[in-house]
């Protein structure tokens, strides 16, 4: 399981490496952009939203030491949610699809 912490809070929102590898790359583009957006979770115990701004803190943990692949399509549409007025919502119990493989081309 890997780990956001956010702000100065001392507990962490965990969710999965592969999920979190994707928050990552979403958070970490809005925020060298100077965008601020909300990051609203949900899980089992209920749901919550953190403002995501670059004055605040915010640390990625993951529990493997090997990174995870994206799927381009899902990160995507994680991007186009964080750019809406609603926010980017993340289903904590939610697993992330795998990338659809390329044909590869032969040469001629």
């Amino acid at each position: 399981m890997g780990q956001l912490y956010y702000a100065n809070a001392t507990a962490p929102v965990e969710m999965n490496d592969r999920l979190l590898a994707h928050v990552k790359v979403v958070a970490t583009t809005k925020l060298r952009r100077q965008e601020s957006f909300t990051l609203n979770l949900r899980g089992a115990d209920g749901r919550e939203t953190l403002w995501i701004h670059s004055s605040i803190p915010l640390r990625f943990v993951f529990s493997s030491a090997e990174p995870e692949s994206l799927n381009p399509v899902f990160l995507q549409s994680l991007a186009e949610s964080a750019s809406s007025t609603a926010g980017l919502t993340v289903d904590l119990d939610d697993e992330v699809p795998a990338a659809q493989q390329q044909p590869r081309r032969r040469a001629a």
